[in-house]
């Protein structure tokens, strides 16, 4: 019997096709825009947790200021950080390695180019060694690490290496920092993430030369010990630099952070701007909503004397009503699937575009429960917008129907 509601509907339909089209537009666009931007966002989301887990979730970061990325210049963050700091972090129960950057914004030059670019300034001590070999993103594909007595050396990203010159660069070519020469001697594989294939690791000490900064630090970068809980780690790294920088609780100027806080943070504002912008492009769905409550009206004025008919035969006001339901449900189930197609294909457009970037970590998601959640929804927007027109028409009195 359903099918049956089904079947006569689709046939009507079928018998108004541009107007049926002209109908689902605003359906079909509003999907689209649902579905590409959720795909967008929770790729996003799905891709900076990966990308955070390759990092290692016992790691912990130590900033002075606000503890986040600074807008001017690529620096890490704003304030001051010695090496005292570092020190103290050091002692704390339950860290394994922490070890001091410098982060600047340098000027690169390639015999007669310039470009700019991050410059880190690691430690090539035994902290500093192990913290690089515990981060993927720092393996080199070509030449070696930096080591202790290396001054004017480099290992670079892969985007400066093959990217960011009109030549590539080659293990032994003769760089520019800063107005200082240096000589590469390591090319890191290809990250994925713009950060670290654009970056260029020099020396600590060097980069104290470069950048007059004989005692300070951008950022500690710190691991705990695995069977440490890094939570209880930083709040002891908290408790213990209040101490050293005689700072009270709540007038904090540095901030400690886990990776698992950072994720949490990046999550929940990912989360917010996915569902803003989403609810933005639903407004589209209300306007398709309405074109098929409006075309459904016109449908019953036009089905008058159809209606009366089938009333005079002995169809029930519910058996109308259902016609007329199937029928803009139909509707908002098309316009829903045109739009998950128009959707998917926008969002792996966006995923494209994203590594041509550069952005290789990033991939688009598209899950069954997304397509599955935005048919039901067309679908219920579609069944909604027709339930006054169906009402309209079930109730209609066979012999006035039968008179127009």
């Amino acid at each position: 019997m359903i099918f049956d509601y089904f079947r006569l509907a689709f046939r009507s339909l079928r018998g108004r096709s541009v107007r049926t089209w002209l109908t689902m537009i605003g359906i079909f666009i509003g999907i689209t825009a649902v579905v590409s931007l959720v795909s967008l966002g929770n790729g996003l989301q799905d891709s900076i947790n990966k990308e955070f887990d390759k990092m290692g979730k016992n790691r912990i970061m130590i900033t002075p200021g606000s503890g986040q990325f600074g807008p001017e210049g690529g620096e890490m963050s704003v304030g001051k950080m010695t090496v005292e700091d570092l020190e103290a972090v050091r002692k704390v129960k339950g860290v394994d390695v922490a070890s001091g950057v410098i982060s600047k914004m340098a000027k690169v030059q390639f015999k007669d180019e310039t470009e700019f670019t991050s410059a880190w300034g690691f430690d090539t001590d035994k902290n500093g060694d192990e913290l690089i070999r515990r981060t993927s993103f720092f393996d080199v594909a070509e030449g070696r690490q930096l080591k202790n007595g290396d001054l004017y050396k480099a290992v670079i990203g892969y985007n400066v290496a093959y990217d960011m010159f009109k030549k590539d660069l080659r293990i032994g070519n003769t760089i520019v920092i800063e107005g200082k020469e240096f000589k590469i001697i390591g090319i890191q594989k290809k990250a994925g993430n713009p950060m670290y294939d654009n970056l260029v690791r020099i020396p600590l000490e060097v980069a104290r030369e470069i950048y007059a900064m004989p005692d300070e630090i951008s950022t500690i970068f710190s691991l705990s010990i695995e069977s440490e809980p890094p939570a209880d780690v930083a709040e002891r790294i908290t408790r213990a630099l209040r101490r050293f920088r005689n700072v009270k609780e709540g007038e904090e100027d540095f901030s400690v952070q886990t990776a698992e806080q950072m994720i949490n943070s990046l999550n929940v504002i990912l989360n917010v701007v996915t569902i803003f912008v989403a609810g933005i492009a639903g407004i589209s769905l209300v306007v398709g909503g309405i074109g098929i409550m409006n075309t459904m009206y016109t449908t019953v004025l036009e089905r008058t004397r159809e209606i009366g008919i089938m009333k005079a035969i002995g169809a029930k006001n519910g058996q109308v009503m259902l016609l007329f339901l199937a029928e803009s449900g139909i509707l908002g189930l098309a316009g829903g699937f045109v739009g998950i197609v128009l959707g998917v294909i926008i969002s792996k457009a966006g995923e494209f575009v994203a590594v041509q970037m550069g952005a290789s970590f990033f991939k688009s998601s598209v899950t069954f429960t997304l397509i599955f959640g935005a048919l039901m929804f067309s679908f219920f927007v579609g069944m909604a917008s027709g339930i006054l027109p169906a009402r309209q028409a079930s109730v209609m009195p066979p012999v006035e129907a039968l008179r127009k």
